[in-house]
């Protein structure tokens, strides 16, 4: 039996093991970026909801608990907006209530965070990663495409005091895409917004797998050395590529096997290689998974630089059989 709101463990670029946790359906968020991994946004909304039912989520954490190793993380990430739910912070309490010793992570786009509602919801977990992708007004709308309401100024307002309050880890992310946001002047904006921020760490990130806009390419190992050098570079890392999968990943076999591979590429498009890292099974055998998912129409593939990626074509797909 898979999983409709959890996916993973997948060995994660930061986190370690991590289990995803989805609050919302595929494709609900408040920007629709450019290089967004999930594909076009469908829903681009500000507004809070109990996008999945929350019953629905304790039950698949419990059944998950009840049958796997913990993870190093639980991480609120997935089709969209986490915070767009109105129940993350029911979900963060309840994880932290029942397994403690696990670290919750929460990957957000940031736009929520000047409510101090999102704010007060937040504070259990151990890692909240918010994304600043353009200062600039300018910048902002080109990449992040958001709802009419939001602002740049105001977002990073809200990071700022979150980080304030917050007693956990902000990581913050930036998102570089060559000649977009990458000149002195960006560079000069970024670093006065995190010298606002004061985060705990700037995270440089770029493209690895198929955006929304095929025109969007990745960032150069040169030009994200660049970028770090021009910020700091003390307290800026570049975001390295998926790590060697630990002995915690991979537990998941046959029919759950199946399951996850699917959970996976309905969320991020993967290439055999990154699934077999992330998932810890041989790449004969999750190709053999891929190929047979493609013929029965429940796949399309994309061939990119770095491989064959492959996404869930329908979404219906995760309805595997028993």
């Amino acid at each position: 039996m898979g999983y409709k709101h959890l996916f993973g463990p997948v060995a994660s670029r930061r986190l370690g093991v991590s289990l995803g946790v989805d609050l919302v359906v595929h494709k609900v968020c408040s920007l629709d970026c450019l290089y967004c991994e999930c594909g076009k946004t469908t829903d681009l909304t500000v507004e809070r909801k109990a996008w999945v039912p929350l019953d629905a989520v304790r039950a698949e954490l419990d059944r998950y608990w009840a049958e796997n190793e913990d993870p190093d993380y639980i991480t609120f990430s997935g089709s969209g907006e986490p915070c767009l739910n109105s129940d993350l912070g029911r979900v963060i309490a309840y994880i932290k209530d029942n397994k403690p010793n696990i670290r919750v992570a929460v990957l957000t786009n940031a736009t929520l965070l000047p409510d101090p509602a999102v704010r007060s919801e937040l504070l259990r977990a151990d890692l909240v990663v918010p994304s600043l992708d353009g200062v600039s007004e300018k910048v902002f709308q080109r990449i992040n495409r958001p709802c009419a309401s939001l602002d740049p100024e105001r977002i990073i307002q809200g990071i700022q005091t979150f980080a304030g309050e917050f007693s956990g880890r902000v990581h913050l992310e930036i998102f570089i895409l060559p000649g977009v946001n990458d000149s002195p002047d960006d560079i000069a904006l970024f670093k006065a917004a995190i010298s606002r921020i004061k985060p705990d760490l700037v995270q440089l990130n770029s493209l690895d797998r198929p955006g929304t806009c095929d025109s969007v390419t990745p960032a150069s190992r040169s030009v994200l050395e660049r970028v770090k050098q021009d910020l700091g570079p003390d307290g800026v890392e570049i975001i390295a590529r998926v790590p060697k999968p630990s002995d915690k990943a991979g537990r998941r076999q046959g029919k759950d096997l199946e399951k996850a591979v699917l959970e996976t590429i309905h969320r991020r498009p993967s290439t055999c290689q990154d699934l077999s890292g992330m998932l810890g099974a041989a790449p004969e055998k999750i190709q053999a998974l891929l190929d047979d998912y493609e013929a029965r129409g429940k796949v399309e593939s994309r061939k990119q630089a770095r491989g064959t990626f492959y996404q869930t074509l329908k979404d219906d797909a995760l309805k595997t059989e028993p």
